[in-house]
């Protein structure tokens, strides 16, 4: 092989390097979520620190996510006129729409199936957590030693939060990236400086040898 196919060999290498994005790690666990204005936001605290209040709509989805930012939200109707329309408001009780969404079978631990997905309309004393709420009608539910919730409905069988070997095929994120203005991505980018500073040094080093006396 020529000085010249080596040199291009190693800058197509570098640059396809550069273009493969990263290996993720991704966890499978259930995501606890608020409804406000028509759009799901992640929870800032857990179950059993949160207490709704009457009308509010709470979601859970079961998948596979880095982090966060990447975690998918629950599917499916989530307005609490179509969850607890039916329910009338009581004194000293409290009124709270769930979504549980159990996943895809993408995200479901192996040799488990996930059940459909689901919606209830959960009537509790007022002072009740998301936990208790959630208890109330999708039990039982099933926490680490940390108070990480790990199953709802029984489902998943085993596991809390396990790390996976990636992010699960056919998961959606929540937020999708905002279009940018058709530019190159910071990769393409990256690998195009990395092929041209190589180019140059390539170009030098024959002109260096030609010029050599």
């Amino acid at each position: 092989m020529t000085r010249r196919a080596v040199v291009l060999s190693l800058l197509t290498g570098l640059f396809l390097t550069a273009m493969s994005p990263a290996h993720a790690t991704g966890y499978r666990y259930w995501s606890f979520w608020d409804r406000t204005a028509g759009t799901w936001t992640y929870a800032t605290q857990g179950p059993s620190t949160t207490v709704p209040s009457d009308g509010d709509v709470q979601g859970f989805r079961f998948a596979v996510s880095e982090d966060s930012a990447d975690a998918v939200t629950p599917r499916g109707t989530a307005s609490f006129t179509a969850i607890c329309g039916d329910t009338p408001a009581r004194d000293g009780r409290k009124r709270v729409a769930l979504v549980i969404d159990f996943g895809t079978a993408a995200d479901a631990p192996s040799g488990e199936k996930p059940p459909a997905s689901r919606t209830a309309c959960a009537v509790t004393p007022r002072e009740a957590t998301t936990a208790e709420v959630l208890a109330a009608v999708a039990g039982p539910l099933r926490y680490d030693s940390n108070a990480l919730l790990c199953a709802i409905a029984a489902y998943p069988e085993t596991g809390c939060g396990e790390q996976t070997s990636g992010k699960a095929k056919g998961t959606q994120k929540a937020k999708e990236p905002e279009e940018k203005d058709g530019g190159p991505s910071v990769g393409l980018l990256a690998g195009l400086a990395a092929v041209a500073v190589l180019g140059a040094a390539a170009v030098w080093q024959t002109r260096r040898r030609r010029n050599a006396p």
